[in-house]
């Protein structure tokens, strides 16, 4: 399991907490300053996680820690008529909404504030569930993952885009350097809260990826487990199932 990262070190708030707030913060420039920081490449691999969910012709789905709706928008490039955005963060679902509207797109998509860990659907309702750069945000990972399993539905498809870290050189070293050094302070020069890409590198390095995520899908009784490392390792999607 993953250390215990939060955005500010001396808050007495739980993880949640810190983290809806350090997301309140920077919702303004969370859509700029994360194009900035990965150059673009995000929107790669967010269509490869459109295609996978595609494929399976979903007529709803749950895109969990939306933030701005980024994903929840390609995801009406599918079959899907009811798309719901679920996040804590008033100020990303704000930004959100704004961008729903401005492309007409409100009764597709509908954005709804909740907590993975507590997700107000009842069970077997979602053909397709995805997370986007937020399940290492989860405070209990897996008690968010059972409650994601719980109100997927039976062969529903279940998409995990996140970042992760390369093993082989130099892209390990070229990584460590961007994550701990420059992502940093590109987050201080460009928003107001100088705590937040601090802890999103930090925690991006301390989270597990790979087969040691997967083996955690399957302990919460998700099969068909698939890791799929994007761009020398610096994201991974992962797919899943149930029965």
């Amino acid at each position: 399991m993953s250390k215990n990262i939060t955005p500010y070190k001396d808050s007495t708030l739980s993880k949640k907490d810190q983290v809806t707030q350090m997301f309140d913060t920077i919702s303004g420039s969370y859509d700029e300053l994360n194009r900035v920081i990965s150059l673009g490449i995000d929107v790669k691999w967010r269509k490869k996680v459109v295609d996978l969910v595609a494929k399976k012709n979903p007529e709803n789905i749950l895109d969990i820690a939306t933030g701005t709706g980024d994903l929840a928008i390609l995801m009406t490039q599918t079959s899907a008529k009811k798309i719901v955005g679920l996040d804590l963060s008033l100020g990303m679902l704000d930004v959100g909404k704004q961008k729903i509207i401005d492309k007409n797109l409100t009764e597709r998509i509908e954005m709804v504030v909740g907590d993975s860990e507590n997700i107000p659907y009842p069970d077997n309702y979602f053909d397709a569930i995805t997370v986007s750069f937020g399940i290492r945000n989860f405070e209990t990972l897996e008690k968010g993952l059972a409650e994601i399993y719980r109100v997927l539905k039976p062969n529903g498809i279940f998409v995990i885009l996140e970042t992760s870290v390369p093993t082989k050189f130099p892209f390990k070293q070229g990584y460590a350097f961007y994550t701990k050094l420059i992502l940093p302070l590109i987050g201080k020069i460009f928003s107001k809260d100088n705590n937040a890409y601090g802890y999103l590198s930090e925690s991006a390095a301390n989270f597990p990826y790979g087969e040691a995520l997967n083996n955690i899908l399957q302990k919460i009784s998700f099969i068909e487990c698939k890791a799929m490392p994007q761009t020398f390792g610096v994201a991974t999607i992962y797919t899943a199932t149930k029965i």
